[in-house]
């Protein structure tokens, strides 16, 4: 649906989170390398709890989280040290993330402090094994420009990458502590963006500058966008791991959708004057003969509760979102409680649930035509935890929208992770002391060029087209190709780039040993190739030559190839074929090269370039009608 987003006061800021390209951890010397989980040599565990701050407030994302107790399992590694683990205080901050952090700070116009202060941020999810992540504010008060407007930069602070969530169970959750510590810049852009199109606009243009520093690592969860949305009369939610630039767009689409309609369900059971109950019934009797297999699998050793929502009917069924309707959300605040999810009875009877069971159920709770009950069936302990948190979001839709920190969904949508943090997760760090940054330091470190003015400069400068330019300006390999073009000026950079980015690339695929290939081998080849010495047909199985034996000279594996003939037999070949098309030549002049090189290339294809065959036909067909003519 379109959206009139100005009309809608729709106001949205980014949070972008990039990994830097540093060998070591942003406060300990262990290596920045992502493991594979089955690599884990040993294991430990953790209770977390939520701590006061120096204000002597609890963070109310804290206090949620720690309603329902879970254990923390860590998957450690031979190269897990003991700050990791929580058993030692942090080093200091590592120097190499603090310029990297600083050269993308000046990137983006930034005013950077004096003195960088590490602070703990309470977390206790238990994505970090101390309860908090460190986390220091390096510069406020940027900019970058967009097509819209201009799109202030707010802050941009240098943390530390949390623990990876590799399984989640009912009672506990597995982390691995290969990815915690990773060195990584969180920026927070001003809430200036106007549309779901500006917001992947901006966020674009964020990730180009972040890939031009070269400092940074790439690859699938290197980079997470979390988007800040609102609409007048909504309210700040955030919705975090946005991974593909793609869905941007449509997060921002569906979340104002939600927003749109949640308001729409206030003002529907504000006019019928719904209330909630806090009243919680055990209805277990009303199933003791059912034969919904959901149900009896979860009365082996539990129970089943429910509450009365009045006034609710037909709205907790309402979709929000596509295939999400309130009852969704009802269903993610109880699964935090440790549940599979609820029943309600907007979607009753079903999951074999019969009408008459619907009925009796409505008569435990005295629910009335208006009425929609939501019920439970799991162990009471955490069916009462979960409709408790029913109760609390059904409260929430009288007021409107809840202020929440939300979990990105692959198709767009998104679903509830914990309330919004609050200023009371923030203290000081004691054991990391600060770093003075000077006007000196700030100086002397080189910004890199843009990768869009890259581009522009390879267009103008190799003749690329925009779409070769824009893939080698992109790529890890544009210091190659520049040295390729530096030391070959006359090679086809077309063909460098193509060489570069699809070809190795593809023999890769297929488990072919491309790092045995050298810049000789290719400074080599693209030489002979600009001298017509090389086919274009040839560079693959040239290189596939190289990579199993690379003691060859780019020369040595041609002639192994049988590519390149010997210049006398070239020319004895193209003598013949004029010869016998003298007629043809008469009649079309130069005009006959072109159907002549196919005629050669039957004989040569693949051992001579077509450069080097269309420049001898055209030198000996010139001095034929030149002789012809005298």
């Amino acid at each position: 649906m379109d959206h009139d987003y100005r009309a809608l006061g729709l106001k949205a800021g980014l949070e972008i989170h990039q990994q830097l390209d540093t060998e070591q951890k942003l406060f300990c010397g262990s290596p920045t390398l992502l493991r594979d989980i089955k690599e884990s040599n040993f294991e430990f565990m953790r209770y977390l709890r939520p701590t006061q701050s120096e204000m002597g407030m609890v963070d109310r994302a804290a206090l949620e989280e720690v309603k329902f107790t879970k254990k923390f399992i860590y998957k450690a590694y031979d190269t897990t040290c003991l700050v990791e683990a929580d058993e030692e205080p942090p080093r200091e901050l590592n120097q190499e993330a603090l310029d990297y952090a600083l050269m993308i700070a000046r990137m983006l116009n930034m005013k950077i402090v004096d003195e960088l202060y590490t602070m703990r941020k309470i977390v206790i999810d238990g994505s970090n094994t101390s309860g908090f992540q460190r986390s220091g504010l390096l510069a406020t008060q940027g900019y970058l420009d967009s097509s819209s407007c201009r799109v202030g930069i707010d802050v941009l602070c240098l943390e530390e990458e949390a623990a990876q969530k590799v399984e989640e169970r009912k009672d506990s959750v597995v982390y691995s502590l290969d990815r915690l510590g990773i060195p990584l810049v969180e920026i927070g852009t001003a809430p200036d963006i106007i549309s779901p199109s500006h917001a992947r606009e901006v966020a674009e243009k964020l990730g180009m500058i972040l890939r031009s520093t070269g400092k940074v690592k790439r690859g699938l969860g290197t980079i997470r966008q979390d988007i800040n949305i609102s609409i007048a009369q909504g309210a700040r939610v955030e919705i975090k791991g946005v991974q593909a630039l793609e869905l941007i767009e449509m997060i921002v689409e569906r979340e104002v959708a939600r927003q749109i309609a949640l308001l729409e369900i206030r003002d529907e059971l504000r006019k019928r004057g719904a209330s909630i109950q806090d009243r919680i019934v055990d209805v277990t009797q009303v199933f003791v003969n059912t034969s919904s297999n959901v149900i009896l699998k979860a009365l082996r050793e539990g129970t089943v509760l429910a509450v009365n929502l009045p006034g609710f009917t037909g709205l907790v069924g309402k979709e929000i979102q596509p295939d999400r309707r309130l009852g969704t959300e009802f269903s993610d605040y109880a699964k935090k409680a440790g549940v599979g999810g609820i029943f309600h009875t907007d979607e009753l009877p079903d999951y074999g649930i019969t009408e008459d069971e619907v009925s009796a159920l409505r008569g435990a709770l005295g629910a009335q035509d208006k009425d929609c009950v939501v019920m439970v069936a799991d162990t009471k302990e955490r069916a009462r935890g979960a409709l408790e948190a029913v109760i609390a979001r059904a409260k929430e839709a009288l007021v409107g929208i809840p202020e929440e920190t939300r979990r990105a969904l692959p198709d767009g949508n998104s679903a509830y992770m914990r309330p919004l943090p609050g200023a009371a997760r923030m203290y000081p760090e004691t054991d990391v002391p600060p770093v003075e940054i000077t006007e000196e330091r700030i100086r002397g470190i080189k910004l890199p060029e843009l990768i869009d003015e890259r581009r522009s400069r390879y267009i103008k400068q190799f003749n690329l087209n925009e779409e070769l330019a824009g893939m080698i300006a992109r790529s890890e390999d544009f210091i190659l190709f520049e040295r390729i073009m530096q030391q070959v000026p006359n090679a086809n950079a077309t063909m460098v780039v193509r060489t570069l980015e699809t070809t190795l690339p593809e023999l890769e695929k297929e488990g072919i040993p491309v790092d045995n290939i050298t810049e000789g081998h290719l400074v080599d080849l693209f030489r002979f190739h600009s001298e017509g010495k090389i086919p274009n047909e040839a560079i693959g199985n040239i290189l596939r030559t190289i990579t199993n034996k690379p003691e060859l000279t780019v020369d040595r594996a041609a002639q192994s190839l049988g590519i390149g003939v010997e210049t006398g037999e070239l020319e004895a070949v193209i003598d013949r074929i004029i010869e016998s098309k003298i007629d043809f030549i008469k009649e079309r002049g130069l005009n006959s090269v072109g159907p002549l090189m196919g005629v050669v290339m039957k004989e040569f294809r693949g051992k001579v370039s077509g450069q080097e065959i269309n420049r001898l036909l055209k030198e000996k067909i010139s001095r034929k009608l030149g002789m012809m003519n005298s």
